[in-house]
């Protein structure tokens, strides 16, 4: 899937994205939804297996492709749009409960207004990540909600040993659930010539930073990047449904540099107690 468009709230920028997604090489299903539309990008991770983990993606991104339409978006509207995907898986599950524990992550990014400018609000719920590159240098955005960040974050493993660890499925926040209102944002001017890369575990459990880093810099297309992305984590083990949206911003705006401590607009980016072993 490719989108090359314009934006008309960012002139002499063109934003150009690829997209791309594999069951993988164990799951006999894709339970990983995406969408890539106007200046909106989502990747949501679905759990539960029969229980339709499939059903509950498809509801996020269905419920974010509303705001595609928008004018004048801000990160609480994102935000605000989470909670009511949340209130929709949760609905579904009340009309079929046979599909209870259903669930689902969310990341992505939104073009948003913030302070009468054009900015990135960048948002997350559960262990997908979103990626900033930016002149060669790549950052990790998002926080994973889950068990074995917690453990990194107390020292008590390192981030390879998180990358192979029996607990690394367990997401400790994730929509069709109580705790889908604390989703995490971040808000970052727009920097001409970045990339972004949203995805699923399915990439990030195969590929190290520094393998996902080389790809980006042999792939300057972002449709190219996406696929070789996906490409590389099937051929590394492909234990996941493996899904990847690269976005990147071409023309001559922006002079941030500050992508290793973006602000966070939500109140708590820490991982909560168990809730879901993606299955």
């Amino acid at each position: 899937m490719t989108a090359v468009a314009g934006h008309d709230e960012l002139p002499g920028l063109v934003l150009q994205v690829g997209a791309a997604t594999d069951t993988g090489r164990v799951r006999t299903l894709n339970e990983d939804s995406a969408l890539a539309e106007g200046g909106i990008f989502v990747v949501a991770d679905g759990m539960g297996g029969h229980a339709a983990g499939e059903v509950a993606s498809g509801i996020v991104v269905d419920t974010m492709r509303e705001l595609v339409a928008r004018t004048d978006l801000t990160a609480d509207d994102v935000t605000r749009q989470l909670v009511l995907a949340n209130q929709r898986i949760l609905t579904a599950v009340d009309s079929h409960p046979e599909n209870k524990g259903m669930g689902t992550t969310a990341t992505g990014l939104a073009l948003v207004t913030a302070g009468g400018a054009d900015h990135w609000a960048v948002f997350n719920v559960g262990d997908s990540r979103v990626y900033r590159w930016i002149a060669g240098t790549l950052t990790q955005v998002t926080v994973d909600h889950s068990e074995v960040q917690e453990l990194v974050e107390a020292g008590v493993i390192t981030p390879d040993e998180a990358r192979v660890h029996p607990a690394r499925n367990v997401v400790t926040r994730s929509l069709g659930t109580d705790y889908a209102s604390q989703s995490d944002a971040w808000v970052l001017p727009p920097y001409a010539g970045e990339r972004f890369v949203i995805c699923s575990d399915g990439l990030t459990n195969e590929l190290t930073d520094a393998r996902l880093r080389e790809i980006l810099q042999q792939h300057p297309d972002p449709q190219d990047a996406a696929e070789e992305l996906v490409r590389a984590a099937v051929e590394a083990g492909g234990r996941d449904n493996v899904t990847v949206v690269v976005v990147n911003l071409d023309g001559t705006v922006g002079d941030d540099l500050s992508v290793t401590s973006p602000r966070a607009s939500g109140d708590d980016t820490a991982p909560r107690g168990k809730l879901s072993d993606k299955e």
